[in-house]
């Protein structure tokens, strides 16, 4: 059986307010077959988000005019919990894409990297229940009445989910309500679901979305036909890779995922890893493919 995919490319995106590179900024991790059609490795660690939203497009280009298919992961939820959009009374469908067209929006990300994120977050903690919640974290003087530094309050029976499915599977996973500290993928989900909006809007058909778009199934070859691109979430913390001594940890992250995915494919293992895991209920597997998402393996 050939791979589902020939290039595992890996994106750690950042929530930075101002060009960044080294550590707790941007990578992007390419595993791809090099002119001897050997599986090599490149890097890239652009300052800006708009910088790698570039360089995504260059890639993913590239790999078009080779006929490769690849797998595009990126470390932050392409979706949020149960409930979220008809609580933000939106009314597109399907229920994830109402979500991502109503982000992109409200979010303003500058070349600079300069952002409205604790903006966009107070705007729907407004929407949503008037005070700072769900959504928290912030510096000190973005604070506002709408959202506060710190949590205000513990998530009750009535309230929106404070994980995902997901992020429970995952374990330890953080929840994408918390904006700002280590650890903090709601400032990233923000900022990072309208680039992948981007990308899947100037390739259409061609680019799935899973488990939005693909089913929350194991994929094979013919669910693929036509496809040039899949993207997942991906969560490199689940791999707890070692690098070299010196090595940016966000670089060994994105380089051992890719890898990772690349042997599960090799011994044709990946398309599995595309379904649901067994113990996960039929309600979790339908959230999943409807708002919440799901990150590829875990579980």
């Amino acid at each position: 059986m050939p791979r589902l995919f020939s290039a595992y490319i890996i994106v750690d995106w950042s929530a930075a307010a101002k060009p960044t590179t080294g550590a707790d900024s941007i990578w992007i991790g390419v595993l791809k077959r090099d002119l001897r059609f050997r599986m090599a490795f490149e890097s890239y660690n652009p300052p800006t988000r708009a910088e790698a939203e570039k360089r995504l497009a260059v890639i993913l280009d590239d790999l078009k005019k080779r006929g490769e298919r690849a797998l595009l992961g990126f470390d932050f939820p392409l979706g949020f919990p149960r409930g979220f959009a008809p609580a933000l009374k939106l009314t597109g469908e399907p229920t994830w894409r109402a979500v991502w067209d109503q982000l992109d929006k409200m979010v303003k990300d500058k070349a600079d990297n300069t952002n409205n994120r604790f903006g966009v977050g107070s705007e729907i903690n407004r929407r949503l229940t008037g005070g700072p919640f769900p959504f928290w974290g912030c510096p000190p003087k973005d604070a506002l009445t709408t959202l506060q530094p710190k949590r205000t309050r513990a998530h009750g029976p009535d309230d929106l989910p404070e994980f995902r499915h997901a992020d429970l599977a995952a374990k330890g996973a953080a929840s994408i309500w918390k904006l700002y500290y280590n650890g903090s993928v709601g400032g990233q989900a923000l900022l990072g679901i309208p680039a992948v909006r981007r990308l899947k809007l100037a390739r259409g058909e061609a680019m799935k979305v899973w488990p939005f778009e693909t089913g929350f199934k194991p994929l094979t070859e013919a669910d693929l036909a036509g496809v040039e691109i899949v993207a997942a979430e991906v969560y490199p913390s689940l791999l707890k890779p070692e690098g070299a001594p010196g090595e940016v940890k966000d670089l060994v992250q994105v380089r051992a995922t890719a890898e990772h995915f690349a042997r599960l494919d090799e011994a044709n293992k990946l398309g599995a890893v595309f379904g649901p895991p067994k113990a996960a209920a039929a309600d979790a597997v339908l959230d999943a493919e409807r708002e919440e998402g799901w990150i590829l393996g875990a579980g």
